[in-house]
């Protein structure tokens, strides 16, 4: 399959080149072709199959003959060799938790996805391939463990200092090895505007071999149809068949790759985007005036994002029509206060505990049900374990969380970061010095 430039649909490329080369010359973001659509057998059938086994269909589309199809059953068998579970608050609505991997965050599915992508790809390369990776908090994490180790790779993460949980922070600095981290004295948008910046920049591209391990990166989009698919079949076994999906909204990645599950043919009767106070899309698709504005900081630090990358390609993906993207998704936006609410009410209601993100779905969710009352099922994405928000939570429903198993390295380990300005020259200097 070729993909395309969101500026271009005329600069065409293969899945490699995608991967490896994050951004199009014009500053576009890379789509495919056209949209591969699941056999209607295949989704009518769905309660036969597996996560993994759902995944190996859905990227068979994507990849094609890119990579032999035994060498991609193997990439995604160890990618994705974790569950998704629902886990029902009631008859109406479900959590889809999507924290089961190492990094304890959704963001495990794309990272671990895409590196063993990249470490196929690069196998017969002699150059390393420098990973630059922007994060408001769990993109990080996710990308630093599905890297780490990995040869011939070299990962640099850039995050806003004071910005993001300490559990969150001790998943990007403590790795070392191949594992790099920049603590920048700004925004997550400075961060990404930085990662942007290097991508463009001929002299940095010239000395280094340079991909992106955020969204914009398409092999971090596909999988995260994946359990799209996997909530769909969960829900079947049980017998419904009409779902509402309600996401926690940032950088708009994974509600994006939501929408491209719908357009492939599942089934979905509506997307509910839930927003904390950065609410740039919500209030595009009120007015119709896209007005990104700095991102300010919240308890939900994941979605803090004043304008989100991943935007273009849902624009894109419906041909920049905007009622049809009104009908579709719904939008709800919450403050601080209202979150720690939330996370109360699911406490009080269902012995719940949840991260400040889900708790924004939840509330969102509910607000969509009553609005638009039905037979559906809402299911909200759980995108992130509570235990990486000791400072968001309450004390008193914290110490209900429970550790992973394997996650008591976050209280230990030797923090490893450099301090930067948000100034792009000292990143690039950064970048060639240290090559």
């Amino acid at each position: 399959m070729k993909f395309y430039s969101t500026n271009n649909k005329a600069l065409r490329t293969d899945f490699k080149n995608a991967v490896f080369h994050s951004l199009p010359a014009d500053k576009g973001l890379y789509m495919p072709e056209e949209i591969p659509k699941l056999d209607p057998l295949f989704i009518k059938n769905i309660t036969q199959y597996s996560l993994q086994e759902i995944a190996l269909e859905i990227a068979k589309l994507y990849v094609g003959d890119d990579i032999p199809a035994a060498a991609l059953k193997d990439i995604v068998a160890d990618a994705i060799n974790f569950d998704a579970p629902i886990h029902f608050l009631d008859s109406e609505m479900g959590v889809l938790e999507l924290f089961h991997g190492p990094s304890y965050a959704f963001k495990d599915f794309g990272a671990r996805f895409m590196s063993r992508i990249m470490g196929y790809f690069s196998q017969e390369d002699d150059q390393l391939l420098d990973v630059l990776v922007a994060t408001s908090g769990d993109t990080g994490g996710a990308v630093a463990l599905g890297f780490l180790g990995v040869p011939g790779t070299r990962v640099t993460i850039l995050y806003p200092k004071g910005k993001v949980s300490k559990v969150q922070e001790q998943q990007l600095t403590t790795n070392g090895q191949n594992i790099r981290a920049i603590e920048v004295d700004g925004t997550f948008d400075d961060c990404q505007a930085l990662v942007k910046q290097a991508f463009n920049d001929p002299e940095v591209n010239q000395q280094l071999r340079l991909t992106s391990a955020n969204s914009i990166n398409i092999s971090r989009l596909i999988p995260q149809t994946f359990y799209y698919f996997w909530a769909y079949a969960q829900l079947r076994i049980q017998g419904i068949s009409e779902v509402v999906f309600t996401v926690p909204s940032g950088n708009y990645g994974n509600i994006g790759a939501g929408l491209l599950a719908y357009k492939m043919g599942l089934p979905v009767k509506n997307f509910v985007a839930a927003t904390n106070a950065n609410d740039t899309v919500p209030r595009f698709l009120t007015s119709g005036k896209y007005e990104p504005k700095p991102s300010v900081q919240t308890l939900a630090n994941a979605m803090d994002v004043g304008d989100p990358s991943n935007w273009v390609r849902i624009q894109d993906l419906f041909d920049h029509d905007l009622p049809t993207l009104q009908n579709l998704i719904h939008t709800y936006t919450y403050n601080d206060e209202e979150t720690l609410a939330g996370v109360q009410e699911m406490y009080d209601q269902y012995a719940y505990v949840a991260c400040p993100h889900t708790a924004i779905a939840y509330l969102a969710a509910k607000a969509h049900r009553a609005e638009h009352p039905g037979t559906y099922a809402s299911v909200l994405l759980s995108t992130a374990h509570p235990c990486k928000f000791p400072d968001a939570i309450p004390a008193s429903l914290f110490k209900e969380v429970r550790l992973p198993a394997g996650a008591d390295h976050l209280e230990h380990g030797e923090k490893q970061a450099v301090p930067m300005s948000a100034s792009y020259d000292a990143f690039k200097n950064y970048l060639i010095t240290n090559k």
